[in-house]
């Protein structure tokens, strides 16, 4: 898995099964891209030429291979022991409904670690009229709902999306959207301010600014927030343009840049809160469980919860497993759907046309 947050490469060895649904993490490791690789991604989502783009699915192809191939020789297995590699690739670029690209060759994969990938899981979606986004809500439903009743489950990637399941195994009444961006503005205002600082480690700048009221209204006012699920968005809208406008808004208004990353840290906080009261059940015994790269913010996550009670915020850590390789193992279970013919969507959140068999394969 490489999410929209550019951060790296998560890769998730999982024992799965398919009815009753379950997942085990056996090993999981992070690579993080480097500053030249991360800069490579952005520009290509920017400016890339065809033959930027070429090499860079080979390139990355290449990388999410040799990721495989370490975590097996740290967890000491062979590809022998795999009965599939699933790969969700680099998004480069994603419209909502109309266009999803993911980068990453899984023929390389393939070809290098000798095993079957399933791929491309969006763009079946897409096809059928969804969003192509968020793909996770199936696998929250079946893996990590409670057995007791309603649970939220949010992901705070480079976007942010959160699921409601109902009960564990049941989609009727599920529901899930993307709720804007997670710590993709964070990070990009972050690296517009220090080049050297890949993020705001642990929160810090923001917690020593103060969020600019007028301009976090005003960037709220964005007409993705009102917009009712189903709804999906990505870099497109929230990317470097939109964080360089934020940036502007809070210096040209006298603010510091401490208080222009605390106003991009609240704007996610904000946003999620927001969306969670507009969009999900009115149940506030239902607990919110956080996981991904924003979860590891106390700030963000201090924030959130103030905003959120009195439901109570726990982090995926303390219920599952280590939440940095929760999407890395929803995609496994994903293709292990593929594999057996199964659909991988869930309608109500990507706003497809009915269940799809999602992705595709290539031999090993």
């Amino acid at each position: 898995m490489s999410g929209t947050s550019l951060d790296g490469v998560t890769t998730a060895l999982v024992r799965l099964t398919e009815g009753p649904a379950s997942a085990t993490l056996v090993a999981f490791r992070q690579e993080p891209y480097s500053a030249a690789e991360r800069g490579q991604i952005i520009d290509a989502i920017a400016r890339g030429s065809a033959r930027d783009l070429a090499f860079l699915h080979v390139a990355l192809g290449e990388r999410f291979a040799g990721a495989v191939l370490q975590l097996l020789a740290e967890a000491k297995a062979s590809p022998r022991d795999l009965g599939f590699v699933a790969s969700h690739g680099q998004t480069i670029w994603h419209e909502p409904g109309r266009a999803t690209l993911q980068l990453g060759d899984p023929a390389i994969i393939a070809e290098r670690v000798g095993v079957r990938v399933v791929s491309d899981f969006r763009a079946r979606d897409v096809a059928a009229g969804g969003q192509g986004a968020p793909l996770v809500p199936l696998p929250d439903v079946m893996l990590f709902g409670s057995e007791s009743g309603g649970r939220l489950l949010l992901n705070i990637g480079g976007m942010a999306n959160v699921t409601w399941v109902p009960r564990r195994g049941t989609t009727a009444g599920a529901l899930a959207f993307d709720t804007g961006p997670g710590v993709a503005v964070i990070d990009a205002v972050t690296r517009r301010l220090d080049a050297e600082a890949a993020f705001d480690l642990d929160g810090e700048r923001a917690r020593r600014g103060r969020p600019a009221a007028r301009v976090l209204e005003a960037l709220l006012a964005d007409e993705y927030f009102a917009a009712a699920p189903p709804k999906s968005t990505g870099r497109e809208r929230f990317g470097l343009a939109f964080a360089d406008r934020l940036i502007e808004d809070v210096l040209g208004a006298g603010g510091s840049e401490n208080d222009a990353i605390a106003t991009a840290t609240a704007l996610t906080a904000e946003s999620i809160a927001r969306a969670v009261a507009l969009w999900t059940p009115a149940a506030p015994e239902a607990e919110l469980v956080i996981s991904g790269g924003g979860a590891r913010n106390p700030t963000l996550v201090e924030w959130l919860a103030a905003r959120v009670m009195p439901r109570r915020v726990l982090p995926f850590d303390s219920l599952f497993f280590d939440g940095d390789a929760k999407e890395a193992v929803a995609f496994a279970y994903l293709g292990l759907l593929t594999l057996a013919g199964k659909p991988g969507n869930l309608p109500g959140a990507t706003g497809a046309r009915g269940p799809r068999v999602l992705g595709r394969v290539t031999p090993a």
